[in-house]
């Protein structure tokens, strides 16, 4: 009897142990490093997307992402609380703010919603951070590899909705898409507070128009 007790006490402080190594994440600011490779000798779009650094801004309830490239910039803020957004495009000095409400976020995101990553066994040390592995193919055949620290949480899981299965914070990924892999490997984290004013939208500078609009463009070029 008393070496049971040993062995459920051992196995509880494991478990405690476990759970009180994971951190739960609100605040925020994850920077990855992207990388293109051609799987057909696409050379010009990869070279003009190589170097482009993936910046996401967190809080519980609001999220930031900015893509930087030679191209230009393209910045998604949601607001969960609020069910509302905005894109920001900054492209050939031309400046384009698209509105969103929560049906737009949920249908700009649609292909991704339905994600079912697999984790494989094994650790992986990934920059530095103790990661698991995990793939996943979306509905229109992308193919997704992950590698994810399941210590860090983060709070807010629309921040991305690619990952929001996954039980931990992604350090690399890789995307697949036709004859291109796009490849995230985590450059810099910080878990400062994010200041509140980089959820606000610009006052002026930008064209504005609604997520409908920007789709009937798009029909129409």
């Amino acid at each position: 009897m008393k070496r049971l007790k040993v062995i459920l006490f051992t196995g509880l402080s494991l478990f405690v142990t476990a759970v009180s190594a994971q951190k739960i994440v609100n605040d925020a600011v994850v920077t990855y490093n992207i990388s293109i490779a051609s799987v057909n000798g696409e050379k010009q779009l990869s070279n003009s997307l190589n170097g482009a650094t993936l910046t996401i801004f967190l809080a519980k309830d609001k999220s930031r992402s900015e893509m930087v490239s030679n191209p230009g910039t393209e910045t998604t803020v949601f607001d969960n609380k609020a069910g509302k957004g905005f894109i920001l495009k900054e492209y050939s000095g031309q400046k384009l703010m698209i509105t969103t409400t929560v049906d737009n976020w949920s249908q700009k995101n649609q292909i991704n919603s339905s994600l079912n990553f697999e984790t494989e066994s094994g650790n992986f040390n990934i920059a530095g951070y103790n990661c698991k592995k995990a793939n996943a193919t979306s509905s229109d055949g992308k193919k997704y590899t992950v590698y994810y620290d399941p210590a860090i949480i983060v709070a807010n899981k629309t921040y991305n909705n690619a990952f929001s299965q996954l039980k931990g914070l992604p350090i690399q990924y890789q995307l697949s898409s036709g004859n291109l892999v796009f490849k995230y490997i985590l450059n810099k984290l910080s878990l400062d507070v994010v200041s509140a004013a980089k959820f606000d939208e610009p006052k002026a500078g930008f064209r504005v128009m609604t997520y409908e609009e920007n789709q009937q463009l798009k029909k129409g070029e």
